[in-house]
């Protein structure tokens, strides 16, 4: 089965799971939306993200991602979603994508690194 087709049948069987099986906890930023069993399955609640576009786990914000993975108990408030004054943007990872990092001596920009300033001095094990 090509790839396409299989991320095609599990987001299907994702969402008839998550219609069927799931109550909305919360949303985040990016519209992706979380959801937790409406039963306990095992004694522990069981919980998913269903991503808006891209299903892509780097995409989960940090506070999300606590709740996932049962660090934190309760589901966000809306206080713990603003951003602290010394927090950064969430990205997801840009790998593979047109905004990827690519360093100056890399393929695409050249093949050329620049050369070597020589304003550090390489350890030597003794």
């Amino acid at each position: 089965m090509a790839l396409g087709l299989w991320s095609f049948v599990m987001t299907i069987g994702t969402r008839v799971y998550t219609w069927l099986n799931g109550t909305l906890v919360g949303t985040d930023e990016f519209g992706n939306k979380y959801y937790r069993n409406k039963k306990k399955l095992q004694g522990r609640e069981r919980r998913w993200v269903l991503y808006r576009g891209i299903a892509e786990a780097s995409k989960v914000p940090a506070e999300w991602h606590a709740w996932l993975h049962h660090t934190v108990a309760d589901p966000l408030t809306e206080e713990a979603t603003q951003a602290k004054d010394w927090q950064k943007e969430h990205l997801p990872n840009l790998t593979g994508t047109a905004y990827a990092y690519y360093p100056k001596g890399d393929a695409r920009h050249g093949n050329e690194r620049p050369r070597a300033t020589g304003d550090y001095q390489a350890w030597q094990p003794e």
